[in-house]
């Protein structure tokens, strides 16, 4: 239900510190970001409308079962970890998670809806801003504090790979929408400075928190998505919805230049994959697809179908299909995306050769209900 779109270019998660080394032996990831890379938080926020927890999500997941991914099967970042060598990190209210766990598979904060503003996304009620979900990561630090002696946390997370991929909910669900104040407040180019003064400051605290290896990505083509597309007259992508994402990318690749300059031992990068992701959309039978305008789960013909839901229709060939919902890749595209960006920018790992298959599909039946946590912004 998000938002977001092949900010695709989503999740290298594995750019930096893929080798396994540190006070564990093992190096882990932390991710910051939206629906894109949320593998089940908001499936534990009860009053969130920003949900994967019903049939179809991840019908090609596992067991078949919603597992809080808004898509069919995996994210770029599962792809990719698995490709690398990095497990995959858990998301931060899943129940079992404990210090023993963070050490050894990281933690995913990322929440569908959230944005780098606090106000992005209001009307899904419950998801976690980038602000919320820097708490979260503090209150993490504190516990492997109490775990480790100082030295041994302090190596811990300048050794491990952080991964902040958030920026097209603050067009899609706040800056484009009247509803929102920041419609009416800004223009374009003062849009995006707010959004780099914002995300500046928010980088610099994940800094002062520990983190010295880090990637923030930038946005795909957000108004080729099928809802986007669906909302405009002609049903061809919204031009000006895309030209933001490019001066979202344009300025935060400076910006991370800057700040790697400033700040002591950071090496601070930022990754994008733009022409890749519109070059499916554009031409999608070149990569083995033969639809890129439309969501594969859908409800009949009622569109903007805002999610996808049990009583949706599946497309005949989910693997031919770039979109899965209105929002979201799917899991083919996803894989697709994942392997350019590893060839792309030479990412390696300790289990380059051995990636993960991709799981058998499975029919969904319902999920259970989830449990409330003490997350509210």
């Amino acid at each position: 239900m998000k938002f977001t779109v092949p900010v695709i270019t989503l999740l290298l998660v594995s750019l930096v510190g893929i080798a396994f080394q540190g006070c564990h032996g093992k190096v882990v990831q932390f991710i910051f970001g939206d629906s894109l890379s949320d593998v089940g938080n908001n499936k534990h926020l009860p009053r969130s409308l920003a949900q994967a927890n019903l049939p179809y999500y991840g019908i090609d997941f596992g067991n078949g079962l919603p597992n809080g991914r808004f898509t069919n099967g995996r994210t770029v970042a599962d792809i990719i970890g698995d490709n690398t060598g990095l497990p995959r990190p858990p998301a931060f209210l899943d129940p079992s998670l404990t210090v023993d766990v963070v050490l050894e598979n990281g933690v995913n904060y990322a929440s569908g809806g959230g944005g780098i503003l606090n106000e992005t996304g209001g009307y899904f009620i419950q998801r976690l801003s980038l602000w919320k979900q820097i708490e979260l990561f503090r209150g993490t630090t504190e516990m492997i504090k109490k775990k480790l002696d100082k030295q041994a946390a302090e190596k811990f997370f300048q050794d491990a790979p952080f991964v902040v991929a958030l920026g097209s909910n603050d067009f899609i669900n706040n800056y484009l929408m009247p509803v929102y104040r920041d419609s009416w407040k800004y223009n374009d180019q003062t849009f995006v400075k707010y959004l780099m003064e914002t995300l500046e400051n928010q980088l610099q605290v994940l800094h002062n928190l520990g983190a010295r290896k880090l990637m923030v990505f930038g946005l795909g083509p957000m108004g080729c998505i099928p809802l986007q597309r669906v909302l405009s007259l002609s049903g061809q992508c919204q031009e000006r919805s895309n030209k933001l994402a490019l001066s979202f990318n344009k300025a935060a690749s400076k910006l991370l230049v800057k700040m790697e300059k400033k700040l002591p031992n950071a090496n601070f990068k930022f990754g994008e994959a733009y022409d890749v992701v519109d070059d499916v959309i554009r031409n999608p039978n070149k990569y083995g697809f033969t639809n890129s305008d439309s969501p594969c789960c859908s409800f009949g013909r009622i569109r903007p179908a805002l999610t996808c839901v049990p009583a949706s229709t599946l497309c005949g060939d989910r693997t031919k299909y770039v979109f899965w919902d209105e929002y979201h890749p799917s899991d083919s595209a996803n894989e697709l995306i994942a392997n350019v960006l590893i060839k792309k920018f030479g990412i390696t790992g300790v289990n380059a050769n051995a990636p993960a298959p991709a799981p058998d599909s499975a029919f969904a039946p319902a999920q259970e209900s989830a449990i409330s946590p003490s997350t509210d912004e």
